[in-house]
């Protein structure tokens, strides 16, 4: 019995000891998007992804325009503003990025 309790004590010991994980504050990654950003390290997209990678950059209701071709097309809203964005396939940078209006 008296093992026992030593066994017991060292374990609430050893978890009193462990430092507690706390929650640490979210690194924000860059909104700015020009023409040349790369998007994906310099790795080949999918649509879907690159979708994704703009809305982590800001974006919201994004849509695809087209996703065919070498280059991915998006339009999509950051602030007030609509944007379109192109996207080389090859590589996940950003070709071209146009404000194509104010949203109403």
């Amino acid at each position: 019995m008296g093992k026992n309790v030593f066994v017991s004590l060292g374990l609430v010991l050893s978890l009193l000891m462990t430092p507690v994980a706390l929650p640490t504050a979210a690194i924000a990654q860059s909104v700015s998007i020009t023409i040349g950003t790369n998007l994906n390290r310099g790795r080949g997209i999918t649509c879907s992804q690159g979708e994704r990678l703009l809305r982590n950059r800001g974006f919201r209701n994004i849509r695809r325009m087209d996703c065919r071709g070498r280059f991915f097309i998006y339009r999509a809203l950051r602030g007030n503003s609509r944007f379109e964005i192109a996207v080389r396939q090859s590589n996940g940078r950003v070709v071209d990025v146009r404000r194509i209006g104010r949203r109403r």
